[in-house]
């Protein structure tokens, strides 16, 4: 074969086994913007209005606020309640923030719309009720959400969405 045309088989060659190699994974992207969506913790039977937390609502918002406490929070959402208050309250001061009162009868998707305005970047807690919570995280991925039940106080949901406006949901459950 002569010199040229074995150069050239050479650089071929090498140009397939290239185009073969894996490249390296690159690092999961930080999501633009991270909305938690939790209920308030456990309450108390004191008042059926506007109860505080019970003793173990008091220790799920304890629990809340140390699994949050990595989370670069930018902002904690509560409604009027005091559940919901005392249930964010401990996260929010953990952060140095102050929480932002919401309206809990507000429409769950002019709700979302607000928080993406309000907050497009960093990290949001919302705070809301069993009737609310999944309704305000549906809005926000644009997915399905299960209900939730009277009974139920453990489920986070964390809606990420990246720079491109793409939203993804993920579950996670305090037990």
């Amino acid at each position: 074969m002569p010199p040229i045309a074995a150069l050239v088989s050479a650089l071929a060659a090498a140009a397939v086994l290239a185009g073969c190699a894996s490249a390296p994974a690159a690092a999961p992207a930080q999501p633009a913007a991270r909305y938690i969506v939790v209920r308030h913790a456990e309450k108390a039977s004191d008042d059926p209005r506007d109860p505080d937390l019970s003793a173990a609502g008091r220790e799920r918002a304890g629990r809340l606020a140390q699994r949050l406490r990595e989370e670069p929070l930018r902002a904690v959402y509560v409604t009027a309640y005091r559940r919901t208050l005392q249930t964010g309250e401990p996260a929010a001061r953990g952060h140095g923030l102050r929480p932002i009162v919401y309206d809990a009868k507000s429409p769950a998707a002019d709700f979302a719309a607000q928080l993406r305005r309000e907050r497009p970047a960093g990290a949001t807690l919302v705070v809301g009720h069993s009737n609310t919570a999944p309704d305000i995280a549906a809005a926000l991925c644009a997915c399905a959400v299960e209900p939730m039940p009277d009974s139920e106080y453990d489920r986070r949901m964390i809606v990420d969405i990246d720079a491109h406006g793409r939203a993804a949901l993920r579950i996670e459950r305090d037990r």
